[in-house]
């Protein structure tokens, strides 16, 4: 029986270690075929059949982008809409990265835009780069947050959130736009 235990304990305690392993050995996504077929373009020898590829597979890059089905961004372009979207529940769809890469952000430090009181007392923020954050505990701030006043969100544990605002104590917070 003790046996029986002690091995349903390890695997439990495994699992998640090598779930870890398993998604941090996953092939790098691939590109889209718009640019491998563009990039193949300069394995071609002959240089006029080289340049007629780069130019038809330039077109379909262009085209591509004009309608919606192709969209690039740079890293420093990424790294904005990830802070845009701080705090929100997305799907990991390997373009904006994962928490466990260089670019994840664990925390978000900027300006109040507007404060506000809810009907129950809980603090309402909109904050100068976008986003709404609503104050989830009972705690009272000593000096009621204001417009212009920096605000620090950082991810605290089992998904949640805590804000600093200009200093004070912090306060349970849940990011609702």
């Amino acid at each position: 029986m003790r046996r029986a235990i002690l091995a349903s304990l390890i695997v439990t305690l495994l699992a998640p270690a090598s779930a870890a392993s398993a998604k941090k050995s996953e092939a790098p996504q691939q590109p889209p075929a718009a640019i491998t077929r563009l990039v193949a373009c300069t394995s071609i020898a002959d240089p006029a059949q080289r340049l007629a590829c780069f130019d038809r597979e330039v077109a379909a890059v262009s085209e591509a982008q004009s309608k919606g089905d192709l969209i690039t961004m740079d890293r420093q372009q990424v790294r904005k809409t990830r802070r845009s979207l701080f705090g929100l529940a997305l799907p990991n769809l390997g373009v904006f990265g994962d928490d466990n890469n260089e670019d994840g952000q664990s925390e978000i430090q900027t300006t109040i835009k507007t404060a506000r009181q809810d009907a129950m007392g809980k603090w309402i923020f909109d904050l100068a780069e976008g986003g709404r954050w609503v104050q989830l505990d009972s705690r009272e701030f000593v000096v009621d947050p204001a417009q212009g006043q920096p605000i620090r969100i950082r991810r605290a544990a089992l998904g949640s959130y805590l804000a600093n605002v200009n200093k004070q104590i912090a306060v349970r917070v849940r990011r609702v736009q």
